[in-house]
């Protein structure tokens, strides 16, 4: 079972990748739609989101995208997590549950989800593209760039 939502692993995914192609120059959130074959608007929110929790940092200009605003070990996971449910919108004014369940059920949840987080944090950008670098697969896939003139 696969606890973050969809968002947050694009999130994450987003970020290891600017880390692995933004070594030399910035990279475009076109790029980035390409080989996520999403369309940018996809994008967007999400990049703006790790811009202003400054996980990445935006460089406008013809030669602009975006990079990593630190070092990549002293990006986590967590923090990435962490920072896209605080720009989604919540439900929790419409329970699903009634009230005194929602007492009883509501802190349990929270208790697991700060946990989850925590566990996390202990994982770096740094160790997710070490990981990525390993995996022959992706090493193909990152290898195979576009390049626009």
């Amino acid at each position: 079972m696969n606890n973050l939502s969809r968002r947050s692993r694009l999130a994450i995914a987003i970020v290891v990748d600017i880390a692995l192609h933004s070594r030399s120059q910035p990279v475009a959130a076109k790029a980035l739609a390409d080989r996520h074959h999403l369309p940018p608007r996809h994008f967007e929110t999400l990049l703006q989101t790790l811009v202003k929790a400054t996980i990445l940092k935006g460089i406008r200009g013809p030669r602009g995208g975006y990079e990593l605003a630190r070092e990549r070990r002293k990006i986590s996971a967590g923090e990435i997590v962490r920072a896209i449910l605080a720009e989604t919108p919540n439900d929790q004014h419409s329970p699903i549950v009634s009230d005194p369940f929602a007492t009883l059920i509501d802190p349990l949840i929270e208790e697991a989800t700060e946990a989850f987080l925590a566990q996390l944090n202990q994982i770096s950008i740094d160790h997710l593209c070490q990981r990525a670098m390993n995996d022959q697969a992706l090493v193909v896939s990152l290898q195979t760039s576009d390049f626009t003139i």
